[in-house]
């Protein structure tokens, strides 16, 4: 059966309540927590950072998908991984030791993802792809939440499927940008294997509701 992940993602939640709202993910049919990092250079805006991650590794209780959309991420996967990450994603065009940062991420014991901007072709992953757990493709530009979603992304989504096929590869397709109930159903039609979820799901009047409608 065709796998069909939901991934909240925090950046969108209510950090007044964020123990609430994460016991909330923990009781609905939501799959990965999705924890966007930024560090107000790789891209504009600043998130969060260790103490939040402690807050997350104490009360989640499923699957910890952390992207870092930071510059040199090497120097801080290993603090990820000990603060719950279960997988790290690292962006193509942070990385310029990608195909050791993979490995080192791997080697901790979590599962390794490389990330493309919108702009960034997917053949650029063809040495790589082999190497990784999870190719997580942005569908709008990162670092704002609440971006209309790049149409472009379902050819690349196409592009993506055919290089991991071609290589052997068992990398799952991530997506994570202006996804809602209106396009959800059709990527996940496209390929695509989990999606990320932010103002869709927290700001619905029924965010367990809607992971729900986002899976089907």
């Amino acid at each position: 059966m065709k796998t069909k992940l939901i991934a909240p993602s925090l950046l969108s939640a209510d950090f007044g309540n964020l123990q609430r709202d994460i016991e909330m993910l923990n009781n609905s049919q939501a799959d990965w927590f999705h924890i966007d990092v930024m560090d107000g250079r790789f891209v504009p805006n600043i998130s969060f950072g260790f103490p939040v991650m402690k807050t997350i590794q104490q009360h989640a209780k499923k699957f910890v998908d952390v992207h870092l959309m930071i510059v040199e991420p090497e120097k801080y996967v290993e603090e990820f991984i000990n603060h719950g990450a279960d997988l790290v994603s690292v962006h193509y065009e942070a990385c310029t030791q990608l195909h050791r940062t993979i490995h080192h991420i791997q080697s901790l014991g979590a599962k390794a993802g490389v990330v493309l901007n919108p702009s960034t072709p997917v053949l650029m992953l063809e040495d790589i792809i082999a190497d990784v757990d999870l190719v997580l493709l942005m569908s709008v530009n990162p670092g704002f939440g609440g971006q209309k979603f790049i149409e472009n992304t379902y050819k690349k989504i196409a592009e993506t499927k055919d290089l991991i096929l071609s290589n052997n590869s068992t990398a799952l397709i991530e997506i994570d940008g202006g996804v809602n109930l209106d396009n959800a159903a059709k990527l996940f039609e496209a390929g695509a294997d989990v999606l990320v979820a932010g103002n869709a799901v927290f700001s619905a009047e029924s965010p367990e509701r809607t992971i729900e409608l986002l899976k089907i």
